[in-house]
């Protein structure tokens, strides 16, 4: 069984909802659980907060902050997890915000660099990867990560 298949028979299971906030993604990970016959059981919704504008409207991240630490950081990926939560009220919250490539690298935030919040069990965790390969490979790493995490978790 293909490890989405996996994880939306558990979600089921449990009775947990999710929620996504994507940048680095940019709804691939929302598509991962939506491609799946039953996920509207599960999957109540998802944003693509690719701009800064967006984290600081749709998910209250602060300006401040964004300034001080960039979109690509814990303190961020930390806020954007809180929000979505706030908004939402899921059962797991995740967020992704990272740099997918080709260009927005810098010498301490490399290309790959991604940061991953997990809210689950009333816990934020937040997950520092650096991911290699072309933008759609980093993309996919991420989301895969990102299902494996929620196999040994839930």
């Amino acid at each position: 069984m293909p490890l989405y298949k996996k994880i939306l028979n558990k979600l089921l299971y449990r009775g947990f909802s999710v929620s996504t906030a994507e940048s680095c993604t940019g709804g691939l990970l929302a598509y991962s659980f939506t491609k799946n016959k039953d996920s509207s059981k599960v999957f109540k919704g998802g944003y693509i907060t690719y701009s800064n504008e967006l984290k600081i409207n749709d998910l209250n991240v602060k300006k401040i902050n964004l300034k001080k630490y960039g979109a690509v950081s814990r303190e961020i990926a930390k806020e954007m997890t809180i929000g979505l939560y706030l908004k939402n009220k899921t059962q797991i919250c995740i967020i992704t915000t990272g740099i997918a490539g080709p260009g927005g690298a810098s010498k301490n935030k490399p290309i790959g660099l991604v940061y991953i919040g997990i809210r689950i069990y009333g816990k934020i965790n937040i997950i520092k990867k650096n991911f290699k390969g072309t933008r759609i490979q980093i993309q996919k790493k991420c989301v895969k990560f990102i299902f494996k995490y929620l196999d040994k978790s839930i």
